[in-house]
């Protein structure tokens, strides 16, 4: 992973600290540990390898060593709790805009935290916030996105994909990481 290109993002903030390791166990859990110590807003967490990758209702988001998006966004806007009604739909189609503009692909949503591309899930999101009444003190945005797959399980065969597997071609994550988080920099 090339962290100086995603450090290259036309973003004032996200990406701007990036904490990357090689193997982690879920970028979800360091980058709560971390804002609850203090990290700055808009560091993100990236792995080449997650181990115990988290997906929705305690689900396991598996991937490849070195193939696929495995991040997550810290985020401490002066927001009211109101204000995330409907943030995860707009982080997915901050998603699916990045994807068209850079590839013009059209990804569709499943509401309200998938990606899909032709009908098989390319994309999770995992949206957590903590907050003190109704304060937000952080959001965390827990993207895997199915870059350059190409081996899925026997439970996932039918109903995930990649653009690898769709497209016959690699893809730099780096590229499609720093249209992601200059697309969700301009929702928040």
């Amino acid at each position: 992973m090339d962290i100086e290109k995603i450090r290259k993002a036309k973003t004032n903030y996200i990406g701007k600290e990036i904490i990357y390791k090689e193997e982690m166990e879920s970028t979800q859990e360091i980058a709560r540990m971390l804002a609850k110590n203090g990290a700055k807003n808009g560091s993100l967490i990236i792995t080449d390898n997650q181990t115990k990758g988290k997906g929705t209702k305690g689900r396991i988001w598996e991937a490849s060593k070195q193939k696929n998006i495995t991040m997550t966004i810290i985020l401490k806007p002066d927001y009211k709790i109101e204000k995330l009604e409907g943030l995860t739909l707009k982080i997915a189609n901050a998603i699916k805009e990045a994807v068209q503009e850079l590839y013009n692909y059209e990804l569709g949503i499943k509401k309200p935290n998938d990606l899909l591309l032709n009908n098989k899930k390319i994309c999770g999101i995992l949206t957590q916030a903590s907050s003190i009444e109704n304060k937000v003190n952080y959001i965390l945005i827990g993207i895997g996105f199915d870059v350059n797959e190409e081996n899925f399980n026997k439970e996932l065969q039918n109903i995930a994909t990649s653009l690898k597997i769709e497209y016959g071609k690699n893809f730099e994550r780096e590229e499609i990481i720093v249209k992601i988080i200059e697309k969700i920099e301009r929702i928040i």
